[in-house]
This record gives C-alpha cells, sequence and structure tokens, in this order.
C-alpha cells in the first residue's frame, strides 16, 4: 500500500483516538508503533525494533531510550517518544544526550504525532539543536512524505539522507526567516529594497511607513501570485472541457477510423508509460488502443482498465491519469515527454487499483 494511504490512515486513527491516550506508553502502542510499522520495520522483532535500548551516560547508569531501529544488523535512528499532548521540541535536550552514546546518525523526537528528525550537521557526532526534518500527522504534505520515504526499510539509504539532510535544515531555516519578513519586515530588507529607488535619507518616521508598505508589497505580489496559478489552472480545466464538449457533440462517422492518426511522438510516451510499468507487470500486458479524442493505454487491452491517456491533439500536451480509481482521470500539462517520468508512483498505483 502507498505510503501516503498508510499516513493518512494513521492519522484518522490518531484523531479518533487521541482524546482517550492518557499515558507516554499508550501514546507508543497507540501512535508510535504504527508510524514504526508503516516505515517497513518489523515491530515485533526485538532485534530489528529495539524498545527500552540502554543508553549509559558517563555515570548514568539504566538510562533508557524508547526504540532503536536497526537495519542489516546496524543501528540507524533511534526514537524517543512524549505523551502525545507535549510539545514534541521541548525534550530535544534529553535526546541529545542519548544520541552521543547510541552510535547512530539519526534521531527522532515524538509526541506520535509531529515527528522531528535530527542529525549531526554541526559536529560529529553531537546532535544539532534543530532539527533537519519534520513531519506532522495532522497536517501532511506530499513534500515531507517524499523525504520520509528514504527512512523506510526497503528506501533507506544513509548517503542519500545525508546528502539533502544540510539542504533541508537551512532551506526550512530560510523559509521560516522569509515567512517573518513578510509578517514583520526588518530594518535591513526593507533598507535593502528601498534603498534601490529611494535617494533621500532614510529617518525614523520614514522607516515606519516603508516597513509597512514592504509588508503590503510582499502580501499584494504573494497573493497575485497564487491568484494567477489559480486562474491559469481553471482556464486549462476550462479548454479541456470545452474540447471534450466539442468532440461529445460531433457527429458519428463511420469512416472514423480512417481519420486516426497515430504520431510518432504518442508511440515514444507509450513507451515511455510501458517502461515504467514493466517494472510491475509484463510488457505483453500493456496495450494501447487510438482514437479520435486520445492515444489510451489499457491493461490487458480492456477499456475497464484505462492506465493513462495521451491528449495531444491541441498545441497543449496532456497526460490524463486514473490512479484515484475515477472514471474521468486527472490532467496534468506536459511541457515535455520527459516529465511523464514524474508520475511512475501514480501509475504504479493505477495498477494496483486493478489487483
Amino acid at each position: 500500500m502507498d505510503l501516503k494511504i498508510k499516513l493518512e490512515q494513521l492519522h484518522q486513527k490518531v484523531v479518533g483516538l487521541k482524546d482517550q491516550i492518557s499515558t507516554e506508553e499508550a501514546t507508543k502502542n497507540a501512535f508510535v508503533m504504527p508510524f514504526i510499522q508503516i516505515l517497513g520495520y518489523d515491530i515485533f522483532n526485538p532485534t530489528e525494533v529495539i524498545p527500552e535500548h540502554i543508553c549509559d551516560i558517563g555515570t548514568k547508569k539504566g538510562e533508557k531510550v524508547d526504540y532503536v531501529i536497526k537495519h542489516n544488523d546496524e543501528p540507524i535512528f533511534i526514537i524517543e517518544c512524549k505523551h502525545w499532548k507535549e510539545n514534541a521540541d521541548a525534550h530535544n535536550s534529553q535526546l541529545h544526550r542519548y544520541y552521543h552514546v547510541s552510535k547512530t546518525r539519526f534521531g527522532v523526537l515524538t509526541n506520535g504525532i509531529v515527528y522531528n528528525f535530527y542529525t549531526d550537521l554541526e559536529k560529529p557526532n553531537i546532535m544539532d539543536e534543530k532539527p533537519f526534518f519534520t513531519i506532522n500527522i495532522e497536517d501532511l504534505k506530499d513534500s515531507s512524505i517524499k523525504i520520509l520515504e528514504s527512512f523506510t526499510k526497503k528506501d533507506y539509504n544513509l548517503e542519500s539522507i545525508l546528502d539533502s539532510a544540510e539542504a533541508l535544515k537551512y532551506i526550512k531555516a530560510i523559509r521560516k526567516e522569509f515567512e517573518k519578513e513578510i509578517e514583520t519586515p526588518s530594518d535591513e530588507l526593507v533598507k535593502l529594497l528601498v534603498g534601490r529607488f529611494f535617494e533621500k535619507p532614510m529617518t525614523a518616521n520614514r522607516m515606519i511607513s516603508f516597513k509597512e508598505y514592504t509588508r503590503k508589497a510582499l502580501t499584494t505580489s504573494i497573493n497575485e501570485s497564487i491568484s494567477f496559478r489559480l486562474k491559469s489552472a481553471l482556464s486549462i480545466n476550462e479548454q479541456m472541457e470545452k474540447q471534450e464538449e466539442t468532440i461529445k457533440t460531433q457527429p458519428i462517422d463511420e469512416n472514423n477510423d480512417s481519420k486516426i492518426v497515430t504520431t510518432e511522438e504518442e508511440l515514444e510516451a507509450f513507451q515511455i508509460v510501458k517502461a515504467i510499468l514493466r517494472e510491475k507487470v509484463p510488457s505483453q500486458r500493456i496495450a494501447h488502443r487510438d482514437t479520435l479524442s486520445y492515444f489510451g493505454v489499457l491493461l490487458d487491452d480492456n477499456n475497464r482498465k484505462p492506465l493513462c491517456r495521451f491528449h495531444f491533439n491541441t498545441n497543449n500536451k496532456y497526460l490524463e491519469t486514473f490512479h484515484n480509481g475515477k472514471e474521468a482521470g486527472e490532467k496534468v500539462l506536459l511541457n515535455n515527454l520527459d516529465e511523464i517520468y514524474n508520475f511512475k508512483e501514480e501509475l504504479h498505483k493505477t495498477l494496483e487499483n486493478y489487483n
């Protein structure tokens, strides 16, 4: 099952149960262990998921971290849990101590809802003060789910995670600072922007005025950008609907088949989809049918099992996918055929819908 679907199911469980969870232990059993299981680790195998692992620190003996997760018999990350009502950011000092002696590269601090992932980007073997990645079960984002995939048992790759950890950490920090500037522009930002066109001295009163002007300018710019993208998306949908309506109202012509022209571009797109799907099914099961309105890719040459469609008969090119199990697919604009590779997960999910 898709990682996103599993996390959404866990979210529903969290929503339904959290008011009945009164202890830290119950939080671990109800929320954290299912999360570990979703990542593909065997929670019933004490050599893979080790509970209450001893992390002796100096003169402190018997200190225990809640879980150590192993991969190929090597510890890869530790997890320290708190009650779901507690702030997951408030106990990183405890995880910091465990991290130092655990011989892992990643530490996770969680309240069963928010999961903060830490590593040692600043100093070797000393956990950073701030997480490089956070995922919130109650606010799932596709970008976060994509990052979380690299921590699954199936896709775990230490080098890959470390390569992206620094970027994730600083992108998060920059974004936070940018959002603060939008809300309350700093003197430095105002001087930087205004200084490019305003040559008079920047008095205290002018600074106050320009701060407000800057805030309004940034907010307006972002809002207009969002509005433009929404209008563009709506325009594309309207164009597609008009094209489909035109096709529906065209008179039936018994000689339609003779008007169908299969292009090299359609066949190239079909080969791309075929290459993606061969990872899951034999290539003989992937068929295609060309029509006046679209080029269809089918499973077992069955019209009831559409895998995707290409709409290449207009100036713009669209890929129609059916991964959500809808009779009417979802159309996306393609700038070039290579972008089809970006929809690997959707195509694989469509196959799963027919199993």
